[in-house]
């Protein structure tokens, strides 16, 4: 396990109570639902966080001095261009599996759901 997934699944602990606070206003009736519809949003807050995660992380890897090179500012656009860049790096990491953070997130969340639903 990488040391930064325990990290990142330390910092969705307010978008997981977030959700407990939500499902704690559902129904008996639609709890099944709720459940259902709670885990999608979950897996999706995962996937979001670790997609964050990683543009801010590649782009301060891909940061540079100076201006020579396909990483250089290049003018006014290369900042730019490196920002996409970093955003489709992010997104295409996330889309083959992640890193793992993702996964940690939401499991820490899911967690946090089973325990608030037990009160």
């Amino acid at each position: 396990m990488l040391p930064l997934a325990t990290f990142a699944a330390s910092a969705a602990v307010g978008v997981g109570k977030n959700l407990l606070n939500t499902l704690a206003k559902t129904d008996a009736n639609t709890m099944d639902t709720a459940k259902s519809t709670a885990s999608v949003k979950a897996r999706k807050t995962a996937d979001d966080f670790e997609k964050m995660f990683l543009e801010d992380s590649l782009e301060k890897l891909t940061q540079s001095e100076g201006t020579e090179g396909p990483m250089g500012e290049n003018g006014t656009g290369g900042g730019v261009w490196r920002s996409m860049m970093t955003k489709e790096y992010a997104n295409a990491i996330v889309k083959t599996g992640g890193v793992g953070i993702s996964n940690q997130v939401y499991s820490e969340m899911m967690r946090m759901q089973e325990a608030g639903n037990g009160r």
